[in-house]
C-alpha cells in the first residue's frame, strides 16, 4: 500500500502560495517608478525612498515575525499579514503626494510583506522537515521568483493597457484570496495532526512559547551582536540584499527604459531571471543538504559580482547581451538563503535558526533599502545607472572574502535562550 504523502508537503505549498504573492506585491513598485514619474512629476529618488522604506521594513518585521510565529502560530500570522497587505495596496491607488506613498507601501506593505517572507519558508522547513529541510527551503526561497514570473509582465502589460492604479486592485486581491487557503490548510507543527517531522519516527510535542515576541527577538539579537559568525553573515546578507532587490529588483527596468526599450521588456527580462532563479535556488537548497555552505556562498557572490559588472555593456550586445545577463544572474538570485539558513543553524543551534535568519535577513534588507534608494539618487545625479550596478558587483566580490571566513563554533553560552 503506498505511503500517504505527508502533511509538511501540503503546508509547504501553501507556504510557497503564500510567499510567491508576498514576493509579488513586494516587487510590484518596479512596475509603478515610469508611471509615477509621468503622472505626478516625482522624480527616481523621490519615489525610492518610498521603496526603500518598504525594503527596510520587509526585513526588519523577519525577527519579530519569526517570534510571533512562535507565540500565536503559523496560521493566525500568516491571515494577519495577509489582510494587512490587502489593505495598504488597495488604498495606494488613493496616493497623491509622497508621503501617502511612503505611509502605505512603505509602511503597512513593508510590515505585511516583511511577516510572509524568507523567515516564513526558514520556519516551516525547521518545524516541518527533518530530512529534505534544505531542498524545502530552497523551494520556498524561489518562491520569491516565480513571484516575479508570474506577476511582474501581467502587472507591466495591466499599467500600460489601464493605468498603474488597476495594477494596485490586483495585487490587493490575490492577497485577499488567499486568506481563505491559509486559514483551511496552514498547521503550527506536525504535532498538531498526529504526525511526526518528515523524516523522524517519533512524534515531539510542540513547544509552548509565553514569552513576548519583541523580548523573544530582541534576546536573539543580544547573543547575535555578540558573535563573529553573526556579523560576518550579515555582511554577506546586507550585500545580497544590496545586488539584488535594492538594485535589480527596483531598478532593471528604469534601466531598459534609459536604453528605450519599454517597461513590458523589462518586466519580461525580470521574469526570465524568475525562471532561472527558481532553478538555481532549488538547485542551490540540494547543493547545501551535501557540501560545504560556506564555499557555495563564496561561489555564489563570486559569480553574481562579476554578472553584475557585465550589466552595463549587455545593452551594447542588445539581445543577445541581455539574455546571457538574465540566464547567469538568474541563477544566482536568492541562491544564497539556503546556505545562510544552514549556517545560522549550525551557530546558534537548530531551535534558534529561523529567529536567528531573521535578524541576518534585516541586514539583507538594510543593503536592500541602501542600494534601491543610492541607485536612484546615482540616476538623478549623473544620468545614468553605470556607478549603481558596477559597484554593486565590487560589494559581491568582497562577500566572497567574508563568506570563507564564517565558521567558528559557538561556545555553549552563545546560544539564543529558547521559548519556554
Amino acid at each position: 500500500m503506498p505511503q500517504r504523502l505527508h502533511y509538511g508537503w501540503i503546508v509547504a505549498a501553501v507556504t510557497f502560495v503564500v510567499m510567491m504573492v508576498g514576493a509579488g506585491v513586494r516587487a510590484t513598485p518596479g512596475v509603478l517608478i515610469v508611471p509615477l514619474e509621468r503622472e505626478f512629476g516625482w522624480t527616481n529618488a523621490t519615489i525610492s525612498i518610498s521603496i526603500a522604506v518598504t525594503i527596510f521594513l520587509y526585513g526588519l518585521c523577519g525577527p519579530f515575525a519569526a517570534a510571533i510565529y512562535e507565540r500565536f502560530g503559523l496560521r493566525r500570522a500568516v491571515c494577519g499579514a495577509l489582510l494587512l497587505l490587502a489593505a495598504g495596496v488597495s488604498a495606494t491607488s488613493r496616493i497623491e503626494v509622497p508621503w501617502h506613498m511612503t505611509a502605505l507601501w512603505g509602511v503597512l506593505v513593508g510590515c505585511g510583506t516583511g511577516m510572509v517572507a524568507m523567515v516564513l519558508g526558514a520556519s516551516v522547513a525547521n518545524r516541518w522537515f527533518a530530512k529534505r529541510r534544505g531542498l524545502v527551503l530552497g523551494a520556498l526561497t524561489a518562491s520569491a521568483a516565480t513571484g516575479q514570473l508570474v506577476f511582474l509582465p501581467m502587472l507591466a502589460s495591466l499599467s500600460s493597457a489601464y493605468g498603474w492604479r488597476m495594477v494596485s486592485y490586483v495585487v490587493a486581491a490575490s492577497a485577499l484570496a488567499l486568506i481563505p487557503l491559509a486559514a483551511w490548510l496552514l498547521r503550527d507543527y506536525p504535532a498538531n495532526v498526529g504526525l511526526p517531522r518528515y523524516g523522524e519516527t517519533e512524534i515531539t510535542p510542540p513547544p509552548v512559547s509565553t514569552m513576548n515576541p519583541a523580548k523573544r527577538a530582541l534576546l536573539a539579537l543580544r547573543t547575535g551582536l555578540g558573535s563573529r559568525d553573526f556579523w560576518l553573515l550579515s555582511g554577506t546578507f546586507f550585500i545580497c540584499g544590496a545586488s539584488t532587490n535594492g538594485l535589480v529588483g527596483t531598478h532593471l527596468i528604469p534601466l531598459c527604459v534609459d536604453y528605450g526599450y519599454t517597461e513590458v521588456v523589462g518586466a519580461g527580462l525580470l521574469a526570465a531571471m524568475g525562471v532561472f532563479d527558481l532553478i538555481g535556488t532549488t538547485a542551490s537548497g540540494w547543493l547545501t543538504d551535501r557540501f560545504d555552505s560556506r564555499k557555495l556562498l563564496a561561489w555564489y557572490y563570486g559569480l553574481r559580482g562579476l554578472s553584475l559588472m557585465f550589466v552595463p555593456f549587455a545593452f551594447g550586445y542588445d539581445a543577445l547581451g541581455l539574455s546571457v545577463f538574465a540566464v547567469f544572474y538568474g541563477l544566482d538570485w536568492i541562491a544564497t538563503v539556503p546556505p545562510t539558513v544552514r549556517l545560522a543553524g549550525k551557530a546558534f543551534g537548530e531551535a534558534n535558526a529561523a529567529l536567528m535568519f531573521g535578524w541576518i535577513a534585516v541586514a539583507h534588507q538594510i543593503g536592500a533599502a541602501f542600494a534601491a534608494y543610492t541607485a536612484g539618487f546615482i540616476r538623478t545625479s549623473t544620468g545614468d545607472y553605470f556607478a549603481a550596478f558596477f559597484g554593486a558587483g565590487v560589494l559581491c566580490l568582497a562577500a566572497v572574502v567574508m563568506a570563507l571566513s564564517i565558521g567558528r563554533r559557538p561556545e555553549e553560552d552563545d546560544l539564543v535562550p529558547e521559548a519556554a
